[in-house]
């Protein structure tokens, strides 16, 4: 696997993947969801975008990226 670009774009053409929402959701739409394309150029990459804009663009991470974010956050 080729090492990617520390710009990951972001991308509003995201057709047939299932986006996935945290279980502490409010059903409030204040959260964000997430998806994991599994074909074309963006397959093995993490799809993140705003549940309050689901036509906006999502923000596209590697799995290394994500893991490193999340591992930074503080989960109180």
């Amino acid at each position: 696997m080729s090492p990617l670009s520390r710009n990951i774009p972001a991308s509003t053409d995201l057709p047939g993947v299932r986006w996935l929402r945290s279980s502490y959701s409010t059903g409030a739409n204040n959260c964000v969801e997430t998806a994991r394309p599994s074909a074309g150029p963006r397959a093995g990459l993490l799809a993140v975008r705003d549940s309050k804009n689901p036509a906006g663009p999502a923000l596209l991470f590697s799995p290394e990226s994500w893991a490193s974010f999340t591992a930074g956050i503080d989960r109180r």
